[in-house]
């Protein structure tokens, strides 16, 4: 074989190769931008807008260690201060609609928490809870609180407490006004929380586990009450 030739077919190697890495590069950069538009909750549009997406986060300090104890607690990354004052957060949301019309909203509720319990309320199933108040001075209480109609929800119930840590996801329908303003308020009351020990995870919106614990707001539906 001469010179020439092997010269010719190294050379046409080598652009082969090239071309190989840039189409490699090409689709895992395109696969992890899919992983990542798939952890975002899609855009809502309509009187529910403003809720959709939004998240309950309690996050623990420092890093989720790599072998975590079963029963884990952790300190929450929230506390400012007085751990019994200030391991909490508020924000509110303005609903849209009309003034003077109400809506029945369907909610879908995902994330990974901690029992907590509630009383002279109403139990709604396996975690949601209407109306009533805390029963329980220590766990992290998930709350939602509609001015018009005024009432209020919780959002992660059970029967009793527990260093335990589970996922949720379920749906609720509930009533809310046009124009209404919505307070969603986490308050873990000690400065402490039970940790992701069993590294659990929601592959939709929370495909790496979360270092503490969380509630995903999506609104799966709006219909103005006739």
């Amino acid at each position: 074989m001469n010179r020439k030739f092997m010269a010719v077919s190294v050379a046409f190697a080598c652009v082969a190769l090239l071309i190989s890495t840039i189409s490699l590069i090409t689709v895992s950069g395109e696969s992890s931008s899919a992983e990542e538009k798939k952890a975002k909750p899609a855009k809502a549009k309509g009187p529910g807008a403003s809720l959709h997406g939004y998240r309950f986060e309690f996050p623990c300090k420092g890093k989720m260690p790599d072998k975590p104890k079963k029963g884990a607690g952790c300190a929450s990354a929230l506390v400012k201060g007085d751990p019994n004052k200030t391991d909490n957060f508020k924000t509110t949301r303005k609903f849209g609609g009309d003034k003077g019309k109400s809506y029945d909203v369907t909610l879908r509720f995902r994330g990974v928490v901690e029992p907590m319990m509630y009383k002279d309320g109403k139990k709604d199933g396996e975690y949601f809870y209407i109306g009533g108040g805390p029963n329980n001075k220590t766990y992290n209480i998930y709350k939602i609180e509609v001015s018009s109609p005024k009432s209020h929800y919780f959002l992660n119930r059970q029967d009793r407490v527990g260093h335990k840590i589970f996922t949720i996801d379920y749906t609720r329908t509930i009533r809310i006004d046009g124009d209404a303003v919505l307070t969603l308020s986490g308050d873990g009351q000690n400065g402490k929380l039970i940790s992701n020990f069993k590294k659990l995870t929601i592959p939709e919106i929370s495909p790496k586990p979360y270092h503490g614990q969380f509630v995903q707001i999506d609104v799966v539906k709006v219909a103005e009450v006739k």
